[in-house]
């Protein structure tokens, strides 16, 4: 291996370089004996630290084949645990999404005609109108032609409204109900003992609602100065 002949190398320079200090004649005085001690000493510490050194390279080149594939295992199962996360995550969102989307899209056909809906209101308002300007007795007894005349209005309203009804636009009559502020625009009070405090008792004009959402709100006037409505009371979709 390289590194062990590296360190071999490197192992044999220092002993000939000690092997000189170690091999030259010794004096006979105390200083000659002394360095020559020291030389030894140093020899051997720097074989030490050598075959320390050797050690731990031929350790790290023969690790155990067991320990190093319970150590890739460990690695691959967090991974593993990693990934299952995203993938669950991922599944979440994309259930979501979808989730979102179905409502989105149900939505859009629900709620698609409710820009046209809202201009079509006008024109119902107009034919009722025309049908409350002749009062009915007037209407009946007529023989001009103004009987036919009115007949053929309210038969054009009623058909309006039907065409609205098949895509979920209906007229709400809020009339003696409780007051809604989500479906009703109050315009005035009426003063009433005896009457239940806001109760619609004047329409002004009707509302309409397309599904469960408010399309144009019924101008109202409700009822004041009566008795308080329990608090337990609910009120529906349609303001009851």
């Amino acid at each position: 291996m390289t590194g062990n002949t590296e360190h071999q190398e490197d192992n044999s320079d220092l002993e000939q370089d000690d092997s000189v200090k170690i091999d030259q004649p010794l004096g006979g005085d105390k200083q000659s004996l002394k360095d020559a001690a020291d030389a030894i000493l140093q020899a051997g510490g720097a074989t030490a630290e050598a075959y320390e050194a050797n050690a731990e390279f031929e350790s790290d080149e023969t690790a155990d084949p067991l320990v190093v594939l319970v150590n890739d295992l460990k690695v691959a199962h967090a991974e593993k645990n990693e990934l299952q996360n995203q993938l669950l995550r991922t599944v979440a969102e994309m259930e979501n999404l979808r989730k979102r989307t179905r409502k989105e899209i149900a939505d859009a056909r629900e709620f698609s005609i409710a820009s046209f809906a809202r201009d079509l209101l006008g024109v119902s308002d107009n034919l009722r109108r025309a049908i409350d300007a002749v009062p009915a007795e007037e209407a009946a007894a007529d023989t001009s032609g103004l009987r036919n005349l009115m007949e053929g209005v309210s038969l054009t309203e009623r058909e309006l409204l039907s065409a609205l009804e098949k895509h979920k636009v209906r007229k709400m009559s809020p009339k003696g109900e409780r007051f809604d502020p989500n479906f009703h625009q109050a315009m005035f009070e009426v003063p009433d003992k005896e009457m239940t405090n806001n109760t619609v008792v004047e329409v002004v004009q009707e509302g309409y609602v397309i599904g469960q959402r408010m399309l144009r709100p019924a101008m109202v006037g409700v009822s004041k100065g009566g008795p308080k409505a329990p608090r337990n009371e609910s009120i529906d979709e349609n303001g009851n």
